[in-house]
């Protein structure tokens, strides 16, 4: 099963024709309808898209697997960039992949030039310089590039001529470790492009050595202007989005939020009286917060927690009566989903659009999370589930109670919450907002050709 994220709000999602003029505008939305000329034909529009990894291993990569799908049902050419690994999909670009990077050698000249390839892979560059060469692609769109790939290959797109995008899956571009985290810590103090708190503060785990290395590899960006031959950056929440603007600027960054697709989840009718966390076992995920919680109320109520992380062998040994399931995938995830009676997403870092959000409302299920980063833009409190205040065990454990104990209510909330999904967050919005990017940025002189219009209106018509 594949988790998503959601938003909502007044904003501009990109491309997307108003099917109800004056709708979106009383709820605070702009829309711009895509726009359309008459051309002769060109040829299928072609993406290159490239992620370090080319398996299903999180959220960046269900994110573009979702995008590569949709843009194929719709008769867009796409070519694949990433690292060789035996988990991989298949792929007729593979031959253009980058060999695999293992940062843990135990040879100090292997360290040193892992480090250097770490910063700036010259293969990145020669393999995906030749894949360009060889495709001609319309568009770069890059998702999680760091480290295996570097961002160096958004210099070889800009050099060719080819206009890039660039997802934020994270933090990166204003946080060197991604996370705005810092010794367990909310910190923003790399946000205006001055790295040195990185190092000041030991913020990779501590160490003086990956802290001066993911320092090093931000300032090499900074002076190659890396980030600044990005013609445009997808915030898939407004929350980061604002994050940011100030360093990279209001006309570089667009909020397109992730889609769900619906039409293959039934909303679940069942309720086996449960609570669910879904995700990694982390300290910035807040499991520990919903495990105390638990603890505190006795276990009077039934919770499950479902993933794997750094925390799970003393999370088992310290909540012995919570139940773990260790990761799950596939049909085993898609059942606890379902069975379900609440979801709860209690994380404690500026969380961007947590994928299990959008699923869960996708499955109608009501939430409980965390006021904090994008969270707030994807839960309607009162609406869809409750928000409760960061680390704060006993807010957390009274809503839990509150929506325990109401059946009726979940219900509202859960059937709520599928309807925005539906309406608002379909993923064939997305990705007419994707086309509409992706045109915009190709047209000559400003104009779409027909391809683009063509595009989105086909798109449009399966959300009418």
């Amino acid at each position: 099963m594949n988790v998503r994220s959601i938003d909502h709000g007044g904003d501009v999602l990109t491309g997307l024709p108003d099917p109800e003029p004056g709708r979106w505008k009383e709820r605070g939305f702009a829309r711009t309808q895509a726009p359309k000329i008459d051309s002769l034909d060109h040829p299928p529009l072609k993406v290159l898209f490239a992620n370090k990894f080319f398996y299903l291993k999180g959220g960046a990569e269900t994110v573009m697997f979702d995008e590569i799908d949709l843009m194929r049902k719709h008769k867009v050419d796409v070519v694949e960039f990433s690292m060789c690994d035996p988990r991989n999909r298949p792929s007729e670009y593979a031959s253009y992949f980058v060999s695999p990077k293992d940062y843990r050698s135990n040879s100090r000249a292997r360290r040193l030039r892992s480090a250097l390839s770490f910063i700036h892979s010259r293969e990145a560059v020669d393999k995906i310089s030749g894949l360009i060469r060889d495709q001609r692609p319309d568009i770069l769109h890059c998702h999680n590039i760091y480290h295996q790939l570097t961002p160096s290959i958004i210099g070889a797109a800009s050099r060719a001529k080819i206009p890039v995008v660039l997802t934020l899956h994270d933090y990166k571009v204003i946080c060197p470790v991604y996370t705005r985290l810092s010794n367990g810590k909310v910190c923003t103090k790399c946000s205006d492009g001055r790295y040195e708190a990185v190092l000041a503060q030991r913020c990779a785990d501590g160490s003086i050595g990956r802290s001066g290395l993911l320092w090093a590899e931000a300032r090499f960006h900074a002076a190659a202007g890396s980030y600044r031959r990005v013609d445009k950056f997808v915030a898939p929440s407004r929350f980061l989005r604002d994050a940011v603007v100030p360093l990279l600027g209001e006309s570089k960054v667009v909020y397109i939020p992730n889609g769900v697709d619906t039409s293959r989840i039934e909303a679940s009718g069942q309720d086996k009286g449960f609570v669910l966390y879904l995700g990694r076992l982390s300290p910035e995920k807040g499991v520990e917060t919903l495990l105390r919680a638990h603890a505190a109320d006795d276990a009077a109520w039934r919770l499950v927690v479902a993933g794997s992380g750094p925390l799970l062998g003393r999370l088992q040994s310290e909540f012995p009566l919570a139940e773990f399931t260790g990761h799950l995938t596939g049909a085993d995830l898609e059942a606890k989903l379902r069975e379900a009676s609440l979801i709860v997403v209690p994380s404690e870092w500026h969380e961007n659009n947590p994928l299990s959000v959008l699923e869960a409302m996708a499955h109608a299920k009501p939430i409980v999370a965390s006021r904090i980063g994008g969270i707030p833009e994807l839960i309607r409190h009162g609406q869809t589930g409750l928000l409760f205040e960061p680390r704060d065990i006993k807010q957390l454990s009274s809503h839990i109670r509150t929506m325990l104990g109401d059946p009726d209510l979940r219900r509202k909330f859960g059937n709520e919450a599928r309807k925005i999904a539906e309406m608002e967050y379909s993923l064939e919005r997305h990705g007419a907002a994707l086309l509409s990017l992706y045109e915009g940025l190709i047209a000559p002189a400003g104009a779409l050709s027909r391809r683009a219009g063509k595009r989105a209106d086909e798109l449009h018509e399966q959300l009418a």
